[in-house]
Order: structure tokens, then C-alpha cells, then sequence
């Protein structure tokens, strides 16, 4: 009798400090890697399927898949280009108006005086 299946592993490879493209808000995103492996006797042996890599808002919990190649980008300079990840386009949401040129909507903005007519 032979007891096979396949198993999985979620692997957290960094915490990155991004604005949320779904709720945004500036939040930490775990970013993840989960490998789906054929067991034998409940030992893991060979991958069966190509590893896939996710981050999720600790604000809001929604997910996003993105692909190794901008894993791997974001594992390199820290986060996505201008800081930013979410639904339009899958790396990156376009700036806010009066955002500075980076696309970092926190940086550079004048302050408005409410009280001006």
C-alpha cells in the first residue's frame, strides 16, 4: 500500500511597507511564496507546480498574486515602484492628484489653508 499526495508550504520572505491600491491606506504586505510539493509517505519530494507569490494588506486582507519576476523586484529595492501595489495594472496604482513626482502621496504636498477665501 502506497500512501501519496501533494503538500504545501507558505514561506513569508518580507514584510514591505506599501500603499494599498485597494483600500489606500499605507499598510505592511507580507510578502509570501507558496510551493505545492508530491508527498510519498508524507515526506515532501519534487515541486509539482510553479511557485506562486502573493502579498496581502494588514489593513483591509485583500490579496493579491503577482509574478516572480516582481517578487523578486520588490524583494530587491523594498517595496514596488513608488511605493505603491494594487489592482490597476498589478504593480502599481496610478499617483493621486497633488502627489509628488515618485508617486508617494505622503511626500511634498503644500499644506491648504482653510481658512483662505
Amino acid at each position: 500500500m502506497l500512501i501519496f499526495g501533494t503538500s504545501s508550504k507558505l514561506v513569508q520572505l518580507a514584510m514591505l511597507n506599501l500603499l494599498c491600491g485597494f483600500c489606500g491606506n499605507p499598510a505592511a504586505h507580507p510578502l509570501r511564496k507558496r510551493v505545492t510539493k508530491f508527498s510519498l509517505f508524507f515526506i515532501p519530494l519534487f515541486p509539482i507546480a510553479p511557485a506562486k507569490h502573493s502579498i496581502q494588506c494588514t489593513f483591509c486582507g485583500a490579496g493579491t498574486e503577482i509574478s516572480k519576476e516582481s517578487a523578486e523586484q520588490m524583494l530587491a529595492h523594498g517595496g514596488a515602484p513608488g511605493g505603491q501595489f494594487g489592482p490597476q495594472g498589478g504593480n502599481g496604482v496610478p499617483p493621486q492628484p497633488g502627489a509628488a513626482p515618485n508617486g508617494n502621496p505622503f511626500a511634498a504636498q503644500q499644506p491648504q489653508n482653510p481658512y483662505q477665501s
